[in-house]
């Protein structure tokens, strides 16, 4: 069996996933098709993942291929996240990561809206809600969650959520109907609103911003095609960095690793043994010789970055400083890199520069390189100061006075 040193797994870092300077993607489709997906949880995260792998990006180079090409879609998908998908891995996900989601949430909202108050058929009043929406979406209309709810009686009511719980309220239920529709692919989160800091997406029908709209994907063949493309961009991996980033059950995976023909691996560092088994595709190069030499590189990447989520076990480049740098719930903060490995992170300072919070002695030249990358990033940020409801205790600790 090849084994896969943890070496190799980071310097393919640098090429698959486009972050060194002479790896880098010609533009926004290509740099996402490289990550299969990246994470929009977080609106600007979308156009700084961006920006590390596409040289010269502007900001109206991503709104192209997102609200004008439309070659980028959102779409609610695995671990119930928001994601932006080439529009051709759109199918697989409706089939099957996004149909898994949907079916969990349409059964949890029809109780909370029993429990709520507002109905005693929850099923029934789903389906009422959803049909309401649609209605007034058809024809091209374009409409904001607040919109939507002052035009749509359905859309009205509110109900009490976790009462008792410091995280519970009383809250609306508008977003609750349009996250279901969204994760089914009825509706979709149009054109943005606000700035491209913030997240205001104007809802509309999948088929008035498709045009066409394709058949979903059967069940398995949708996971063995998210599958495939994950092992082309994080491979090698274990079953369990692939059963936690696609949000499904270990059988579903397995029976998409077979699908696909993925061939077993030795990695570094994944078991308790200090080894354990990775899978690649079978025509992947590392498995007929070494990953090539890379020059050493820094980067810069943003919150829940891709790069930084694509596995569970992230030892391998996340060293000592996880609990620096991710939350009690996983979500990772800003991050800095040097040559395969995170050392740090970023923030901003309030005239919008941004500073390097570094966690380990990377030495001078290294030192240097992440600075340059600093400034570039300031230059290109242009004074606005990005937010994140995910910040580290690192990058607490480099605002701190």
């Amino acid at each position: 069996m090849r084994q896969v040193s943890d070496d190799e797994r980071r310097r393919r870092l640098a090429r698959r996933h486009a972050l060194a300077p002479a790896y880098r993607a010609d533009g926004p489709e290509a740099a996402t098709r490289a990550m299969t997906v990246l994470h929009a949880t977080e609106a600007p995260s979308v156009y700084l993942s961006l920006w590390a792998r596409v040289d010269g990006l502007t900001v109206a180079d991503v709104d192209r291929a997102l609200y004008d090409d439309r070659t980028l879609v959102k779409q609610l998908a695995m671990r119930r996240t928001l994601f932006v998908f080439p529009r051709d891995l759109l199918p697989a996900a409706w089939g099957s990561a996004s149909a898994r989601v949907a079916a969990a949430h349409r059964v949890r909202l029809a109780k909370d809206v029993e429990a709520g108050g507002l109905t005693a058929d929850g099923a029934a009043w789903v389906d009422a809600a959803e049909l309401a929406v649609l209605a007034h979406l058809a024809g091209g209309a374009e409409r904001s969650a607040q919109q939507l709810r002052e035009e749509v009686p359905e859309l009205a009511g509110r109900i009490e959520m976790s009462p008792g719980k410091s995280y519970g309220g009383n809250n609306p239920i508008a977003p609750r109907v349009l996250t279901q529709l969204g994760v089914e692919a009825k509706i979709v989160r149009g054109r943005n609103g606000g700035h491209w800091r913030t997240a205001r997406p104007q809802w509309t029908a999948m088929a008035t911003w498709l045009g066409e709209v394709p058949e979903p994907a059967k069940e398995r063949e949708g996971y063995a095609e998210l599958v495939r493309r994950w092992l082309v961009t994080f491979g090698p991996g274990t079953e369990a960095d692939i059963v936690w980033w696609l949000g499904a059950t270990k059988g579903a995976v397995r029976a998409a690793l077979a699908d696909v023909g993925a061939v077993e691996v030795g990695l570094d560092g994944a078991g308790l043994d200090g080894r354990g088994t990775g899978w690649l595709l079978a025509d992947d190069p590392l498995l007929s010789g070494p990953e090539p030499e890379v020059e050493p590189w820094g980067a810069l990447l943003p919150v829940l970055d891709p790069t930084v989520m694509g596995w569970k076990a992230r030892e391998f480049y996340l060293g000592p400083h996880g609990p620096m740098l991710f939350d009690t719930n996983g979500n990772a903060g800003t991050t800095a890199w040097w040559d395969g490995r995170i050392v740090g992170c970023w923030v901003q300072d309030p005239d919008g520069v941004v500073v390097l919070n570094v966690l380990e002695d990377v030495g001078s030249g290294a030192r240097a390189a992440l600075e340059a990358e600093a400034a570039r990033l300031t230059s290109w940020l242009e004074g606005h100061r990005v937010s994140t409801v995910y910040p580290s205790i690192a990058m607490k600790e480099a605002v701190r006075p």
